[in-house]
C-alpha cells in the first residue's frame, strides 16, 4: 500500500468514523445534562423563545462593539465563507463528498477556488497574528494554536499540491489528506467543536438574559 492509498483509504475513512462518533457523543453529553427547575419567570412572557433567538441574532456584533471588533469579524466571516466555499465548492471535494452521500453538484472554476483558498489561508493567520498580539484578550492555550495548525496544514497542503510545489504531485496529495484526516479526528476534541457549541451558548445567554429582562 503506498502513501496516498493510505491516506485515500483507512487514514480518511478512520478519521471521519472518530470525527462523527466524537461529536455525536460530545453532543449527547450536553443534551442529556440535567437541567434544574425553573424558579424564576422570565420578565418577557416570550423570554425562552427570544433566547432561543439569539443564536441568529447575535451572529453580528451589536452595534456599541462594530467599531472595536470589525477587524476580528471581517477576518473571522472572511475565512469561513472561503473555508466553505473551499470544502464544498472544488470538484475534487465535490467528487469525495458525491462517494460518500451520493450527492453531486457543479463544482467552481479552479481559479474560483484557488483565490478562496488563499483568502481563507490568509484571513486564518490574521486572525492567528491578532491572537498573539492581544494575549490578554484572548488568553490562548497549546489547544488553541494547535487547532488553527490543524486547520491551516490542508489550505497549505491543498494549495500547494495544486500547484504542483514541493513533493511530487502523489505524496504532496496523499499529506494534503493526511492533513484533513488528522482535522477530521481532531475536531470533537479542541476548539473546533465551536461549530456546534455556539448555538448552545448562545441560546442559553439568551434564556438567561431574558430571565433578567435584558434586551435580546
Amino acid at each position: 500500500m503506498t502513501l496516498l492509498d493510505f491516506a485515500r483509504g483507512p487514514a480518511i475513512h478512520w478519521s471521519l468514523i472518530i470525527m462523527v462518533t466524537g461529536i455525536i457523543w460530545r453532543l449527547l453529553g450536553v443534551l442529556v445534562l440535567t437541567r434544574g427547575a425553573d424558579l424564576s419567570r422570565p420578565r418577557d412572557a416570550f423570554g425562552n423563545f427570544k433566547g432561543y433567538r439569539t443564536v441568529f441574532s447575535r451572529a453580528w456584533p451589536s452595534g456599541e462593539f462594530r467599531t472595536t471588533t470589525r477587524y476580528q469579524t471581517a477576518m473571522a466571516y472572511g475565512f469561513h465563507l472561503a473555508t466553505l466555499v473551499v470544502v464544498i465548492g472544488i470538484v475534487p471535494h465535490i467528487e469525495f463528498i458525491t462517494s460518500l452521500t451520493g450527492a453531486s453538484w457543479p463544482g467552481l472554476p479552479n481559479a474560483f477556488g484557488v483565490g478562496a483558498g488563499i483568502m481563507a489561508l490568509a484571513s486564518l493567520l490574521a486572525l492567528v497574528a491578532r491572537r498573539v498580539s492581544k494575549p490578554g484578550v484572548y488568553c490562548s492555550n497549546w489547544g488553541d494554536y494547535f487547532s488553527w495548525l490543524v486547520m491551516a496544514a490542508p489550505l497549505v497542503t491543498g494549495l500547494m499540491a495544486f500547484a504542483h510545489l514541493g513533493l511530487r504531485y502523489e505524496t504532496m496529495l496523499a499529506i494534503h489528506i493526511l492533513s484533513a484526516a488528522l482535522l477530521f479526528a481532531w475536531f470533537p476534541f479542541g476548539k473546533l467543536m465551536h461549530a456546534f457549541w455556539f448555538i448552545f451558548s448562545r441560546a442559553q445567554s439568551g434564556v438567561v438574559y431574558a430571565h433578567k429582562g435584558v434586551r435580546i
